[in-house]
């Protein structure tokens, strides 16, 4: 009977995983920052130039937000009036229609980090 030993050395393959997944949550951030931009609120673009993304490397996650003392009711009151094409919930909507997309982003940064 012989036998075979095999020695797997998974750290390359974890980082490869993890910089794909960075990259990919960084993409599907800023697409989500760019769909969102085309809906927000505008008079006078302030709400619209506040947007940014930000990435938490520790925690593999990314935030989207806008920077104005009124961002957050102009998202969440519906009663406001916009522009045509302008919104409330205009990141909770593009958010849940992009989340497919969004996570297409990201796998395909993954795949593509680990074909190497």
């Amino acid at each position: 009977m012989s036998r075979a030993r095999v020695r797997w050395n998974t750290q390359p393959v974890d980082r490869a995983a993890r910089t794909g997944a960075l990259r990919g949550v960084r993409l599907a951030a800023e697409h989500l920052l760019a769909e969102s931009r085309a809906v927000v609120p505008i008079e006078e673009a302030t709400l619209e130039r506040s947007g940014t993304v930000t990435v938490d490397e520790a925690d593999t996650s990314a935030v989207v937000s806008y920077d104005t003392p009124y961002a957050v009711r102009q998202h969440e009151d519906m009663t406001l009036r916009h522009d045509a094409g302008r919104t409330a919930k205009y990141l909770e909507r593009p958010f849940t229609e992009e989340a497919e997309t969004m996570q297409r982003i990201i796998a395909a940064q993954v795949r593509r980090a680990l074909r190497g």
